[in-house]
């Protein structure tokens, strides 16, 4: 299983990390939400827990629950400019659809 990290996600993760003086990564998950059935979770981790896999890449570290990995699993995390908007992105292989306004998806 594997999670891909962009270089541009890394550098703000990084920048949030610095800013906040603290933490040992960001913490990637999903929670049942929304009208396609769940919603992407992040936070950011001051400690890693048993249940948890650790994906390090540009030098940061992403995790996330062991239970939520086959729902992300090849999922890439971005972070791009769109105008004026600048956003963590989640390209899911994964997600079968998506509802109107874009917050929640369905596998």
């Amino acid at each position: 299983m594997a999670i891909i990290l962009t270089e541009k996600a890394a550098q703000q993760i990084k920048k949030q990390l610095e800013k906040r003086g603290t933490g040992v990564g960001l913490k990637l998950g999903i929670k049942k939400s929304g009208c396609s059935g769940y919603a992407y979770t992040l936070e950011y981790a001051d400690q890693l827990q048993d249940n948890e896999t650790v994906f390090e890449e540009h030098g940061v570290k992403l995790i996330v629950k062991q239970d939520d990995l086959p729902y992300i699993d090849g999922m890439e995390l971005d972070y791009r400019r769109e105008g004026i908007n600048e956003a963590f992105r989640f390209d899911n292989p994964n997600v079968k659809a998506t509802c109107g306004c874009g917050e929640s998806f369905s596998v």
